[in-house]
């Protein structure tokens, strides 16, 4: 939106100086904050194992990660505002971040102190133009729901409201009191914290830190906009309007501003609430296939998907026993709330995504490389022979298992391949595109919630029928999909014989050339790793002598020592600008 891109630029261009001094001391927190751990990081993961010592560095590791993430809990309900939002993203990142991490952040949202009811009732008033007992009939004083951002109140729309909209029991939802402010705050320390991390080399190749803030930047900024969500609502049911599967609260527009939200009361079954579910006669598995299925729509589909659909906003909707629930008609549907973070994809990039989709389905390594490189996370110079071997064995021993069977392979099998194939990973250059985040925050929270509703879920089975329609879709049907591979076969079989003549005479002619790239990288790697080893042993050999002979000669002990300082500079500075890149 462009008000939003506006305030966007605006926020960037407010000093720290010029704010109050409560936000001026919250931002130095947030990088205090920021600033020391980062560094512990640096020294233990970065500065350690690059002169010889991991396993100094990995000792340890798992209870200074468990200290961070507590710290941080403290640090995120204390402020409030988009910390918790970054915890709550954080908790969600089973796939990078340690389980450590994670599960002290999971209840972040539920612990967010309620705002009085005071403060929400002259915020809500200057609003809407009119005292609370004009616009409604009855305000619940106690929330119903507390979020970083703003909270919610059950309430009843008066008379006149009701015979226009056709609504009674509403969700009242309003900002928290001051959040542009914190808001302001927060994003000013996160891009200084972005462009600490973007001078990080390991961090700098493989991702835009900046870009990757202003992406989330954005999408905070939206989420503070209620009209914007009130908007994305509408939209989001127009998707789904053919769909009985699915269903959206009705936005009462007389009752809505940038700052409070009024919306049907739609509370039903929480979507993870497996006790409920079955005390419904709902089965939670069905509701597991039926969850996966849409957010697949959403992603693969439509291209706007609801980035956070966590529990709490997605319900399931029993329905009635008559009427539109007779015949094939489903017995209950997913309700889905809370649109303040959704994610657009581009054509091209949902393209590629239906691309891996199916590749992963069919188990196909080399397809699957050729689809990311696609979607834009490889770049267009990596060589990616090693990564399709990788990912060609992790079908082969992995493919088709669900979580259940997954728990049952032996970790040190996990482990490792987890270091071979992050060997493998850590060579290539890769970078992330735009709401590439949202995409892995939706996808992972959709298979953890699946998993909690149905411990033998297996994504497999979700991704393969899906798969198949996909491949319909695109190609028509299979057997055209089967006659294009054919002739393409055919076509590298009549091109084969000219290829392997002209091999033959630029071997014959001495043209014949052979890409050691991959060797010479290596070599190299080798050749610095024996000068930093020489080094080290000079140093050692100086430092030792010089400590012996300095009972006997002071002075010459003491330079000997001072002298050592050489080669053990030139070790370090070795590991840390290795040379020319290739």
């Amino acid at each position: 939106m462009p008000a939003a891109s506006a305030a966007s630029a605006a926020r960037r261009t407010t000093a720290p100086q010029a704010r109050p001094p409560q936000a001026r001391a919250r931002y130095r927190r947030i990088l205090r904050f920021a600033a020391r751990y980062l560094a512990q990081s640096w020294w233990y993961e970065l500065f350690l194992p690059r002169v010889g010592l991991e396993r100094l560095a990995a000792r340890g590791r798992s209870a200074r990660m468990q200290r961070i993430a507590q710290r941080f809990h403290v640090l995120a309900i204390d402020l409030g505002g988009l910390m918790i939002k970054v915890g709550q993203f954080m908790s969600s990142r089973l796939d990078v971040l340690p389980p450590e991490i994670t599960a002290e952040l999971e209840g972040l949202q539920d612990e967010v102190p309620a705002v009085p009811f005071d403060q929400i009732r002259v915020l809500a008033e200057a609003e809407l133009g009119v005292p609370l007992e004009r616009a409604f009939a009855y305000v619940d004083p106690v929330p119903v729901a507390a979020a970083s951002l703003g909270q919610a109140h059950r309430a009843r729309l008066g008379a006149q409201d009701a015979a226009d909209t056709g609504l009674t029991e509403v969700v009242l939802k309003v900002q928290r009191p001051g959040i542009d402010t914190i808001v302001d705050v927060d994003l000013a320390a996160l891009r200084k914290v972005a462009v600490w991390l973007s001078r990080v080399r390991a961090v700098s190749d493989r991702v835009d830190m900046p870009a990757l803030l202003e992406e989330f930047a954005h999408t905070s900024l939206e989420e503070i906009d209620y009209l914007h969500e009130a908007a994305n609502a509408e939209r989001f049911g127009a998707d789904f309007a053919d769909d009985a599967r699915v269903s959206v609260p009705e936005i009462v527009w007389e009752r809505t501003t940038r700052r409070v939200l009024t919306l049907a009361d739609v509370t039903a079954i929480k979507l993870n609430d497996v006790t409920a579910l079955r005390a419904a006669g709902i089965d939670p598995s069905e509701v597991a296939a039926t969850f996966a299925s849409v957010m697949f729509d959403q992603v693969f589909t439509h291209g706007f998907f609801h980035a956070d659909p966590h529990p709490g906003n997605v319900f399931v909707t029993p329905l009635p026993a008559t009427g539109e629930a007779t015949g094939d008609a489903p017995r209950w549907r997913l309700t889905f709330i809370d649109f303040g973070m959704m994610g657009e994809i581009p054509t091209t990039l949902r393209s590629g995504l239906r691309t891996a989709l199916i590749a992963a389905a069919a188990r196909d390594g080399r397809r699957l490389v050729d689809a990311i490189r696609e979607i834009g996370v490889l770049l267009p110079s990596a060589e990616t022979a090693e990564l399709e071997r990788a990912m060609t064995q992790l079908f082969a021993r992995f493919g088709g298992m669900g979580f259940a069977e997954l728990r049952d392979v032996d970790p040190r099998e996990f482990r490792d391949f987890a270091v071979e194939f992050g060997d493998v990973v850590r060579t290539l250059p890769f970078q992330l595109p735009e709401n590439f985040l949202l995409i892995i925050r939706a996808l992972s929270l959709t298979s953890g919630v699946c998993s909690s509703l149905d411990p033998d879920f297996n994504v497999w089975d979700a991704i393969e029928p899906y798969s198949a329609r996909l491949l319909r879709e695109e190609s028509g049907n299979v057997v055209q999909d089967a006659a294009r591979q054919a002739m393409s076969t055919m076509g590298t079989a009549w091109r084969l014989p000219g290829r392997i003549d002209g091999v033959i005479t630029r071997l014959e002619e001495g043209r014949l050339t052979v890409d050691l790239t991959r060797v010479e990288r290596r070599m190299s790697r080798l050749e610095r790793l024996a000068r930093r080893l020489l080094s080290a042993l000079l140093f050692a050999a100086l430092l030792i002598a010089g400590a012996l002979l300095r009972a006997e000669d002071a002075v010459f002990g003491a330079v000997l020592m001072w002298v050592s300082l050489a080669p053990l500079l030139h070790a370090l500075l070795l590991g840390f600008f290795p040379g020319r890149r290739e």
